[in-house]
């Protein structure tokens, strides 16, 4: 971005604080709020799911231990924590599984911030309708998104984290009814406490899928400091210190900036048909097509070489070799998860517990697979298209290529598709929450904009 190019207006946070204040319910169209309600669904699924993940007992027994007002729910466990913890707690484990809505083009997850501070923010307001949080969701994703999609450079900080805590004020100011300058103000302080970066992800630990909480918690107290009169700064995305420039690098903001209103980045988002990393999901399209095309048996592969995109190979292309397999390591290794895929022919939480972590055939599976870079593509942002080629014993190799991975609206997964990723959720990890419950969600979520306030849901979500 040049500086005369930004010269002409003012920082572009203004724009996106003016769009969320702007708008109201009606303003959406229909299709925009066919696919919040959606994916609102898929991440309270999810984060059911999630409470079966690593660290959540440990971050459990530190915010219990911080204490305060019992406030706000947590999804299955039954805690009441303050407005930031449970918005904390949430956020982790709706992102712990690695199977949280993503927007593509974006590179990010732009409800997993974003919607936990939303209902805990309901929670503290009280009487917030379906509307209300349609009406969030939307809006943080906008801002999300268009963070995301601005960016030119090679990604280095953990982007779902950092943008989406621009989302999660977005989301939680619009269900307190912040006005701009109040908006504005929020924006500014979360700034101030925004962390997150790839390190955790490259060594495939625990903490990495903490970031989007740490950030939830960031929103939560910047909402409530703003609400108190605390002061933020205001160039928060392309002033001398901004955003663009120590978080993202090179960008172009305008084009996104002149989309507001019009292009609704809701119906844009992905959804994760498999719980790792979306940037392996394209090789994992691509396994399971030629293992059921070809009547692929494991055994008779000889080797795999995947052909990706250079951020798939940076982020994902890892190979299977650390001192001690994780969850986090596993989920974020095209090697793992698909030998997982051609294994077991299909991919689901279970498959990163420790039992499977163990298992030697998917090890050795997974060591006769290579990733390597398409020097032809350019895009640093670009995570298709994905090339798979399978040797077999035979002598014999079958080959496919990936253009889009299931998931995106271009594939959209069929509502008897992503209803029975809800149920799996649930039964793996609702904790006990009753089966009839799981379908009153889908139930009630179906038609979000005529309940008259969320706490019904979330009620269904908690013993």
């Amino acid at each position: 971005m040049s500086a005369s190019s930004q010269s002409q207006r003012s920082d572009a946070i203004h724009a996106l604080v003016r769009h969320v204040a702007a708008t109201r319910f009606e303003d959406i169209p229909q299709s925009a709020v066919a696919a919040a309600k959606v994916f609102i669904l898929d991440m309270l699924g999810v984060g059911l799911a999630g409470t079966l993940a690593p660290g959540v007992p440990q971050m459990r027994r530190v915010l219990r231990r911080w204490g305060g007002a019992p406030e706000c729910s947590v999804l299955a466990l039954g805690d009441r924590l303050p407005f930031p913890s449970a918005a904390m707690l949430n956020s982790f484990l709706m992102h712990n599984q690695e199977f949280d809505c993503v927007h593509d083009q974006a590179v990010l997850h732009p409800l997993t911030t974003a919607l936990p501070v939303a209902l805990a923010a309901a929670q503290i307001k009280g009487g917030v309708s379906g509307r209300d949080l349609i009406l969030a969701a939307v809006l943080g994703v906008d801002i999300a998104c268009a963070i995301g999609r601005a960016s030119r450079a090679p990604m280095t900080h953990f982007r779902p984290g950092t943008a989406g805590a621009f989302a999660a004020v977005a989301a939680g100011g619009t269900i307190l009814g912040f006005d701009e300058s109040a908006l504005a103000n929020a924006m500014g302080i979360v700034y101030s406490q925004l962390c997150g970066t790839l390190q955790p992800h490259h060594e495939g630990v625990m903490v990495n899928s903490m970031q989007t909480g740490f950030n939830a918690r960031a929103a939560a107290t910047a909402l409530d400091l703003a609400a108190e009169g605390v002061r933020g700064p205001s160039e928060v995305l392309e002033g001398r210190y901004g955003y663009f420039l120590l978080f993202e690098g090179e960008y172009q903001v305008d084009g996104v900036l002149a989309e507001l209103g019009r292009v609704w980045n809701i119906e844009g988002v992905s959804h994760k048909p498999y719980p790792s990393g979306r940037l392996t999901h394209g090789s994992v399209d691509a396994a399971l097509r030629l293992r059921d095309r070809h009547k692929i048996a494991p055994r008779d592969v000889v080797e795999c070489r995947v052909l990706v995109p250079p951020l798939v190979h940076r982020l994902v292309g890892r190979p299977l070799d650390p001192p001690v397999l994780t969850p986090q390591y596993a989920k974020l290794s095209i090697p793992y998860v698909l030998a997982t895929a051609l294994i077991r022919g299909t991919v689901f939480v279970t498959d990163f517990q420790e039992a499977a972590l163990r298992d030697s055939d998917v090890r050795g599976l997974a060591r006769r697979i290579h990733v390597e870079r398409n020097p032809d593509i350019n895009d640093e942002n670009a995570i298709v298209p994905v090339h798979l080629s399978i040797a077999l014993r035979d002598g014999t190799t079958h080959t496919t290529t990936i253009l889009q991975a299931l998931g995106h609206p271009d594939v959209p997964l069929s509502r008897k598709q992503y209803l029975g990723k809800f149920r799996r959720c649930w039964a793996a990890g609702g904790q006990g929450l009753p089966e009839a419950n799981g379908q009153r969600v889908i139930d009630m979520v179906d038609r979000l904009e005529d309940i008259a306030s969320v706490e019904e849901v979330i009620r269904l979500l908690t013993p």
